[in-house]
């Protein structure tokens, strides 16, 4: 009897008893009304040997609604929304500055899845389980499941040899009585190319009307080597979403960092990420959420970029009208544990929110998510190079910030962050502000040798002063 193991949005089965794991999953949801179109990218780590995905959908879906997509079409969408860094060099005080407005300063101008291995075909199907549908799509075989118990689906997968791991039935109920189908895809390991240990899986792209915006995650805790990571980007003609279940938190943003975040930006991401959870515990986390237009898509654009044929991959040709030169992109970031959810993520529209730009205003640059007409919030983090050759004018113009001298690329995006090493980094030594927004304050200059020195013997002869006043109120006496 072949092992079963629960993944994001369902499960893992594997033929071979080795244990799998899904730690990262980076989900694109476009949303247009009751009309979604899901694509997600699975990180799976486990045995070469047959497995498939099991992702509850609210409909039947057949032949034509599944797709796979370029695995490059998420790198461009997780580098457009992913926090960034950038370096800063300021210019030259004595030259006139060239007068910066919007768009120029750091642009410089420019679902809960289960994988199980593969058993021994369809097997005998008991009349609570019935399959919808049956087609094939690349390396994935498709089945379309739905059941009328829990108990009952439980039992098809045994009599098909996968062993139901203890407490799924509990896990699969919720979704058999609230109507769902259970789109399960067999994967031929041939097929399968594998990348220091992770199968490089074809991401899948399907589509549906529903009035429910939700993302199953409940089936995936199972298949957890113990935390996972969630990456939800919401793509809409004109909104910014959150989680309506959870609590939503913004990342603290635009602060300076120390140069040497430059080479660990994605060690010091995930170190500042982890804090804002710890300060806020089961939350949902929003990272960025951008109107993007073709004249002003990103400010600062990182080197890759969503294209007009990624977005029609990603259900623009569903959706249809000018989504492609248009939209709203929203990325949500939570990392979770057995005991940190115990629903799936629901979605609501957002008013619009600003901050993380090189903006500033009377009180300074600008902090935070604000109120805002339109959406232009970001996580973005500086390294200032300041000005250190001669200034010779009367009347120089300082902090007036620049890209690189050699006209190299001045973003660094955090990618990978599931994998970022974590427990290293001292997030308190290389910060350049309080994070007051997390309660997490910077860390603190010890005096040097001399100014303890200079303290002492200001302690001292306070002392010795306190000492010759007493003394002399007793020769008063």
């Amino acid at each position: 009897m072949l092992p079963l193991i629960f993944a994001f949005c369902g499960f893992y089965v594997s033929g071979s008893g080795g244990k799998m794991f899904n730690d990262a999953t980076e989900v694109v949801l476009m949303r247009d009304g009751t009309r979604t179109v899901l694509s997600m990218q699975n990180d799976y780590k486990g045995p070469l040997e047959d497995f498939a995905m099991v992702v509850p959908v609210p409909v039947v879906l057949h032949d034509g609604d599944v797709k796979t997509l370029d695995p490059k079409v998420f790198e461009h969408v997780d580098a457009l929304g992913s926090p960034r860094l950038v370096e800063y060099w300021e210019q030259d005080p004595c030259p006139v500055p060239m007068e910066m407005g919007i768009g120029d300063g750091a642009g410089y101008g420019r679902m809960g899845s289960v994988v199980f291995g593969a058993g021994g075909g369809t097997g005998s199907i008991r009349s609570t389980v019935k399959i919808e549908a049956k087609f094939d799509v690349a390396e994935y075989q498709v089945l379309i499941l739905s059941a009328t118990d829990s108990a009952g689906l439980e039992t098809w997968l045994t009599d098909n040899h996968y062993k139901i791991p203890p407490g799924a039935e509990p896990l699969l109920r919720p979704y058999v009585e609230g109507g769902s189908k259970f789109f399960v895809a067999k994967v031929d390991p041939a097929k399968v190319h594998m990348v220091g240990g992770h199968a490089a899986l074809s991401p899948l792209r399907f589509g549906y009307d529903s009035e429910d915006f939700s993302l199953p995650i409940r089936l995936g805790l199972a298949s957890s080597s113990g935390t996972q990571d969630l990456i939800v980007n919401i793509l809409s003609k004109d909104k910014r979403y959150e989680v309506a279940n959870y609590k939503n938190v913004f990342i603290p943003t635009n602060f300076d960092v120390k140069s040497s975040v430059k080479t660990r930006f994605s060690e010091f991401y995930a170190s500042l990420f982890d804090k804002t959870i710890e300060a806020n515990p089961h939350s949902v986390v929003t990272e960025y959420a951008w109107t993007a237009t073709r004249s002003y898509h990103c400010d600062p654009c990182p080197g890759l970029d969503v294209t007009a044929a990624d977005m029609a991959a990603l259900g623009g040709d569903i959706i249809g009208g000018d989504i492609a030169n248009n939209f709203v992109l929203t990325r949500l970031h939570t990392r979770y544990g057995k005991k940190d959810i115990k629903d799936d993520l629901s979605f609501r529209e957002a008013k619009p929110v600003t901050g993380g730009r090189e903006q500033y205003s009377k009180s300074g640059i600008e902090y935070g998510a604000n109120p805002s007409e339109q959406n232009f919030f970001q996580a973005r983090y500086a390294i200032r190079h300041y000005w250190t050759g001669p200034i010779k004018c009367a009347h120089p113009q300082r902090y007036v910030w620049g890209g690189p001298p050699d006209g190299s690329d001045p973003v660094i995006a955090a990618s990978k962050l599931a994998f970022a090493p974590r427990g290293k980094l001292d997030l308190s030594s290389v910060i350049g502000r309080d994070l007051w927004e997390i309660g997490y304050k910077k860390a603190r200059k010890a005096p040097s040798t001399g100014s303890k020195a200079m303290g002492a013997g200001v302690a001292l002869l306070l002392m010795l002063g306190a000492c010759a006043f007493a003394l002399r109120r007793r020769d008063l006496t």
